[in-house]
């Protein structure tokens, strides 16, 4: 059996793989690029007093530097449809991968028949990439909370310490 026949995934595995872990590794600088923007603005606004318009601020902004930095994944995908003629045009293809990475789908596109599992590879994508921009969002809104508060987000090194002191929890003492 030929492994690079058309009829086979091997290739799509091939041509799969590697936009993982391109798509994956932008993702990652580019929320390391939003978590520095993050730092420098709450900086900024320790001078500012109102708690609620910063935080609002702040948390709208870095969903928003999110939301397009999927947006740059799924057009790493679509460039990769249109190379492979997969799909006929810019906005077919933009419009598809948006829709394979989140999931969703689109009911009247779809993937010539060669190319269909790479369509399932950018929705294992874009699971992965929507778990890590939930776990970075939360991250933030943690921080954000914290800095607006003056307290520090407590690291994991911080509650194994406080574990080891206390294995059940913070002592609390009886009442009389």
């Amino acid at each position: 059996m030929d492994l690079l026949a058309s009829g086979t995934w091997i290739t799509d595995w091939l041509c799969g793989l590697p936009l993982i872990v391109l798509a994956s590794v932008i993702h990652v600088i580019g929320l390391g690029v939003i978590e520095l923007g993050v730092e420098r603005g709450l900086r900024r606004a320790q001078r500012v007093r109102g708690y609620l318009a910063t935080f609002v601020a702040v948390v709208g902004a870095t969903v928003l530097s999110a939301t397009a930095l999927h947006a740059v994944g799924a057009a790493v995908w679509a460039g990769t449809y249109l190379w492979l003629g997969a799909l006929p045009d810019e906005r077919s293809a933009m419009l598809y991968s948006i829709g394979a990475m989140t999931t969703f789908g689109h009911a009247s596109l779809h993937l010539s028949d060669r190319w269909q599992m790479l369509g399932a590879l950018e929705a294992l994508n874009g699971m992965l990439l929507f778990g890590l921009t939930t776990a970075f969002l939360y991250a933030i809104i943690r921080n954000v909370h914290a800095a607006m508060m003056g307290t520090r987000a407590i690291s994991m090194e911080d509650a194994e310490e406080v574990r080891a002191i206390h294995p059940v929890g913070p002592m609390r003492q009886s009442r009389p």
